[in-house]
């Protein structure tokens, strides 16, 4: 069980990045390649101001960084073993909703 606060506040955290659909689809792009600001924008099919919010949600979040290139700013996983936590965690999610072994699924909705 998870006692600590710095725990529980890290695991928020990651829930609150993950609690977007675009936040999610920012951290896959990021999952296979750092990418510019404006290369994701266009990926996403968000406008840039829409994507900048986001990128600083995950930079609070301490998910991203940002690494000077020049003139520009890249974007990328703030660690690589984020990129297998988002993989791990999709294919465990993935894994649960096909056993379906909420009992409450059909009455509650729960799952």
């Amino acid at each position: 069980m998870l006692t600590l606060a710095t725990d529980i506040e890290v695991l928020a955290r990651f829930g609150r990045a993950l609690a977007d659909p675009i936040r999610c689809r920012i951290l896959l792009a990021l999952r296979e390649a750092p990418a510019y600001p404006a290369d994701l924008a266009d990926v996403l099919k968000i406008s840039r101001t829409r994507l900048s919010n986001h990128l600083a949600c995950l930079r609070d979040c301490g998910l991203v960084v940002t690494v000077p290139d020049g003139r520009r700013t890249r974007y990328e996983l703030a660690d690589d073993r984020l990129g297998h936590a988002l993989d791990d965690l999709r294919t465990a999610v993935v894994a649960v909703a096909a056993d379906r072994t909420c009992t409450e699924t059909d009455d509650k909705g729960c799952c």
